[in-house]
């Protein structure tokens, strides 16, 4: 199927083109950009009024993209300081209003990734002038409204996100089938365990932390049920299972499809741990009013009870034994959005 591109990379290629026409004068089509791993980019760029550049997503083959067909623009303005580059909202970009996002309150929702990409690309061109990025999405705020920003906190508009650039479709079965093919090529490989992951980001936290550079990772998505299934059918013996509690805590709840149409129950398999270790009704209030599981997480760290992650691990690991019936080993690693290590357990 057809890869698409995230908002972030459009916005990247339209403040490129803005970069460009600023400090040479010239009027481009197209653009190349590059992701944070250098995997490059060419996207057509529109010039539009007051020195803006367009870029339109295409999100692919991915149909239930929201976010498909919406023209993303971006300018740059050279400013008289050297270093600094600001970014300025120009409409349709949505403003985070609540925390435990990656992005602070009050700042624009550009994640962290996208910021980099960003830089990086205008940075091609002017070398060291500090500058001014405004970003404008003019279907935004309306189309925001259909995402799960309202709920987050993001209000005004869309959030400007991509780790890698692509958007990957979501047929289920073609990821079903890519998925058992990878496992089928791990297992014949000659390996007898397997690192288990949601997705890009965690695979690179996860080879980081085990300094691993072998070929048996595979990147689950929403699936981990799937897998574990099919590692059992396969005959692997040991699965390792890292990611951050903001899916695991659904496996910890039961649910083995992470998707967010599928299950939830993050929250509420929080505060049943947090009870169980004793803490107070007033901690476990916070944890289940919180905005998302990143404030949970820095709620419970600056409540000194970091140590529930453990015992959250090893639920984990003991529902994923249920679902096998206990036919092979299964270690648990819970980390936060550094790629650290929140809890664990060893089988």
């Amino acid at each position: 199927m057809r890869l698409g591109f995230t908002t972030g990379i459009c916005a990247a290629a339209a403040a490129k083109a803005s970069a460009i026409f600023e400090h040479c004068g010239e009027i481009v089509n197209t653009v190349c950009v590059k992701n944070l791993e250098n995997h490059e980019f060419v996207l057509k760029v529109l010039h539009e009024n007051k020195n803006f550049f367009s870029v339109t997503k295409d999100s692919g083959d991915d149909r239930g993209d929201v976010t498909n067909g919406i023209k993303i623009f971006a300018r740059v303005e050279i400013l008289d300081t050297n270093g600094e580059i600001f970014f300025e909202n120009g409409g349709g970009v949505g403003v985070v209003t609540l925390p435990g996002l990656k992005i602070s309150v009050g700042e624009l929702a550009i994640n962290p990734v996208p910021r980099e990409i960003i830089r990086r690309a205008v940075r091609e061109i002017i070398s060291k002038s500090s500058m001014k990025i405004t970003i404008k999405i003019p279907e935004g705020e309306k189309i925001a409204l259909r995402t799960f920003n309202p709920r987050l906190g993001i209000i005004g508009g869309l959030s400007i996100l991509g780790t890698t650039g692509f958007v990957k479709p979501t047929n289920e079965k073609a990821l079903l089938d890519s998925l058992t093919l990878e496992l089928n090529m791990i297992f014949a490989l000659g390996f007898q365990n397997i690192y288990i992951t949601f997705a890009h980001s965690g695979e690179t936290a996860l080879r980081e932390i085990f300094l691993l550079d072998t070929r048996n990772v595979i990147q689950c998505g929403n699936y981990i049920g799937y897998v574990i299934d099919e590692a059992v059918r396969l005959g692997f013996k040991h699965l390792i299972i890292c990611g951050h509690p903001g899916k695991l805590l659904k496996v910890a709840a039961g649910s083995f499809n992470t998707h967010s149409k599928i299950a939830d129950g993050r929250l509420e398999a929080l505060c049943t741990h947090l009870a169980l270790v004793g803490a107070e009704r007033e901690l476990i209030q916070q944890i289940f009013t919180s905005n998302t599981t990143n404030e949970a997480i820095e709620i419970i760290s600056q409540a000194n009870f970091n140590f529930v992650w453990d015992n959250i691990a090893r639920v984990i690991s003991k529902k994923c034994h249920e679902r096998t019936f206990y036919k092979m080993k299964i270690d648990v690693f819970l980390i936060n959005t550094n790629g650290e290590i929140l809890g664990k357990y060893y089988d």
